[in-house]
Protein backbone atom coordinates (compact mmCIF):
# COMPACT_ATOMS: atom_id res chain seq x y z
CA UNK A 1 0.00 0.00 0.00
CA UNK A 2 1.47 3.51 -0.85
CA UNK A 3 1.84 6.79 1.27
CA UNK A 4 -1.24 8.24 -0.06
CA UNK A 5 -3.40 5.15 0.23
CA UNK A 6 -2.17 4.38 4.09
CA UNK A 7 -2.73 8.21 4.44
CA UNK A 8 -6.43 7.60 3.57
CA UNK A 9 -7.30 3.92 5.43
CA UNK A 10 -6.08 6.20 8.48
CA UNK A 11 -8.53 9.02 7.73
CA UNK A 12 -6.23 11.25 8.11
CA UNK A 13 -6.15 12.55 4.37
CA UNK A 14 -9.55 13.10 2.08
CA UNK A 15 -9.64 15.82 -0.33
CA UNK A 16 -11.50 16.86 -3.49
CA UNK A 17 -9.78 15.17 -5.94
CA UNK A 18 -7.56 12.19 -5.84
CA UNK A 19 -4.66 13.73 -7.30
CA UNK A 20 -3.82 16.67 -4.56
CA UNK A 21 -2.47 15.85 -1.61
CA UNK A 22 -0.52 17.91 0.71
CA UNK A 23 3.17 17.86 0.69
CA UNK A 24 4.09 20.94 1.99
CA UNK A 25 4.27 23.62 4.81
CA UNK A 26 1.90 26.02 3.21
CA UNK A 27 -2.15 25.79 3.55
CA UNK A 28 -4.39 26.70 6.22
CA UNK A 29 -4.84 25.53 9.70
CA UNK A 30 -8.51 24.97 10.95
CA UNK A 31 -10.36 27.96 12.26
CA UNK A 32 -8.57 30.47 9.76
CA UNK A 33 -11.34 32.55 8.42
CA UNK A 34 -11.44 33.67 4.53
CA UNK A 35 -12.80 35.86 3.21
CA UNK A 36 -15.53 34.50 0.30
CA UNK A 37 -18.92 35.83 -1.48
CA UNK A 38 -20.40 34.83 0.99
CA UNK A 39 -18.70 36.41 3.67
CA UNK A 40 -16.11 35.32 6.26
CA UNK A 41 -15.85 31.83 6.07
CA UNK A 42 -13.56 29.32 8.19
CA UNK A 43 -11.32 27.02 6.07
CA UNK A 44 -13.04 23.99 7.02
CA UNK A 45 -15.86 24.86 5.73
CA UNK A 46 -15.21 25.79 2.25
CA UNK A 47 -15.71 22.77 -0.81
CA UNK A 48 -15.00 23.71 -4.93
CA UNK A 49 -17.09 26.12 -6.53
CA UNK A 50 -17.14 28.61 -3.76
CA UNK A 51 -15.88 32.21 -4.83
CA UNK A 52 -13.39 33.37 -2.77
CA UNK A 53 -12.53 37.17 -2.61
CA UNK A 54 -8.76 37.95 -3.85
CA UNK A 55 -6.77 40.96 -4.16
CA UNK A 56 -5.55 40.72 -7.24
CA UNK A 57 -9.06 39.39 -9.41
CA UNK A 58 -12.45 40.03 -7.12
CA UNK A 59 -13.88 37.12 -7.06
CA UNK A 60 -12.35 33.74 -7.85
CA UNK A 61 -13.80 29.97 -8.13
CA UNK A 62 -12.17 27.99 -5.68
CA UNK A 63 -10.72 24.71 -7.69
CA UNK A 64 -10.04 22.01 -5.07
CA UNK A 65 -9.50 21.73 -1.28
CA UNK A 66 -7.07 19.49 -0.21
CA UNK A 67 -6.22 18.22 3.66
CA UNK A 68 -4.23 16.57 5.81
CA UNK A 69 -3.09 15.62 9.25
CA UNK A 70 0.22 16.97 9.30
CA UNK A 71 3.13 17.39 11.56
CA UNK A 72 4.49 21.46 10.76
CA UNK A 73 5.89 24.53 12.11
CA UNK A 74 3.41 26.77 13.25
CA UNK A 75 4.24 30.30 13.35
CA UNK A 76 2.32 32.68 15.03
CA UNK A 77 0.87 36.16 14.23
CA UNK A 78 0.11 38.79 17.02
CA UNK A 79 -3.17 40.77 16.26
CA UNK A 80 -1.09 43.71 14.13
CA UNK A 81 1.83 42.82 13.90
CA UNK A 82 1.54 43.15 10.05
CA UNK A 83 0.13 46.36 10.60
CA UNK A 84 -3.26 48.25 11.70
CA UNK A 85 -5.99 45.07 11.55
CA UNK A 86 -3.61 43.20 9.74
CA UNK A 87 -4.13 40.71 11.14
CA UNK A 88 -7.50 41.28 12.77
CA UNK A 89 -6.51 38.65 15.51
CA UNK A 90 -4.03 36.58 16.37
CA UNK A 91 -3.27 34.30 13.06
CA UNK A 92 -1.44 30.55 13.38
CA UNK A 93 0.02 29.87 9.78
CA UNK A 94 2.25 27.26 8.42
CA UNK A 95 5.76 28.26 8.01
CA UNK A 96 5.89 27.48 4.59
CA UNK A 97 2.74 30.05 3.72
CA UNK A 98 3.36 32.78 1.80
CA UNK A 99 2.75 35.71 3.11
CA UNK A 100 2.41 39.13 0.58
CA UNK A 101 4.02 41.95 2.81
CA UNK A 102 3.12 45.52 1.77
CA UNK A 103 5.46 47.94 3.87
CA UNK A 104 8.62 48.77 5.15
CA UNK A 105 10.15 45.42 5.79
CA UNK A 106 9.24 44.49 2.28
CA UNK A 107 11.89 47.17 1.54
CA UNK A 108 14.04 46.82 3.93
CA UNK A 109 14.32 42.77 3.02
CA UNK A 110 13.69 43.25 -0.92
CA UNK A 111 14.17 46.31 -1.42
CA UNK A 112 10.78 46.84 -3.52
CA UNK A 113 7.33 48.13 -2.50
CA UNK A 114 5.80 43.97 -1.65
CA UNK A 115 7.12 40.94 -1.30
CA UNK A 116 5.75 37.49 -1.29
CA UNK A 117 7.46 35.44 1.52
CA UNK A 118 6.90 32.51 3.31
CA UNK A 119 5.72 33.24 6.62
CA UNK A 120 8.37 32.04 8.91
CA UNK A 121 10.97 34.70 6.68
CA UNK A 122 9.07 36.88 9.28
CA UNK A 123 9.48 35.45 12.81
CA UNK A 124 10.84 38.23 14.59
CA UNK A 125 10.19 36.50 17.96
CA UNK A 126 8.10 38.84 19.56
CA UNK A 127 5.47 39.78 17.74
CA UNK A 128 5.86 36.93 14.62
CA UNK A 129 7.09 33.73 16.47
CA UNK A 130 8.09 30.24 15.59
CA UNK A 131 5.75 27.76 17.52
CA UNK A 132 7.91 24.86 16.35
CA UNK A 133 6.55 21.84 14.91
CA UNK A 134 2.90 20.79 15.45
CA UNK A 135 0.54 18.35 14.53
CA UNK A 136 -2.42 20.08 12.38
CA UNK A 137 -5.52 19.79 10.22
CA UNK A 138 -3.99 21.41 7.15
CA UNK A 139 -5.76 22.58 4.23
CA UNK A 140 -4.92 24.02 0.97
CA UNK A 141 -7.16 25.62 -1.32
CA UNK A 142 -6.20 25.35 -5.15
CA UNK A 143 -7.14 27.73 -8.24
CA UNK A 144 -6.47 27.55 -11.69
CA UNK A 145 -4.53 30.72 -11.53
CA UNK A 146 -2.15 32.29 -9.08
CA UNK A 147 -4.14 34.20 -6.63
CA UNK A 148 -3.63 36.72 -3.04
CA UNK A 149 -6.28 35.56 -0.76
CA UNK A 150 -7.46 37.32 2.43
CA UNK A 151 -7.02 35.16 5.68
CA UNK A 152 -7.41 36.91 9.10
CA UNK A 153 -6.82 40.00 7.84
CA UNK A 154 -3.22 39.09 5.85
CA UNK A 155 -2.82 38.94 2.62
CA UNK A 156 -1.75 35.39 1.36
CA UNK A 157 -1.37 32.93 -1.25
CA UNK A 158 -3.51 30.33 -2.52
CA UNK A 159 -2.38 27.24 -4.34
CA UNK A 160 -2.33 27.24 -8.38
CA UNK A 161 -2.68 24.02 -9.95
CA UNK A 162 -0.91 23.91 -13.25
CA UNK A 163 -2.64 22.98 -16.30
CA UNK A 164 -1.81 18.86 -16.61
CA UNK A 165 -3.87 18.87 -12.89
CA UNK A 166 -6.75 20.83 -13.95
CA UNK A 167 -7.05 18.71 -17.27
CA UNK A 168 -7.05 15.67 -14.97
CA UNK A 169 -9.88 16.53 -12.73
Amino acid sequence: MNTKARALAAGKVSYSSPDVLPVSEAGFLAGTVLLTQDGEMPVEFLSPGDRIITRDRGFAPLRRVARARQSVRAIRFAAGSLGNTRPECDLVLPAGQPVLIRDWRAQALFGTSQAMVRADALVDGEFVCDLGPRDMQLFQLHFDEPHVLYAGGLEVAGQYLPTSSRLAA
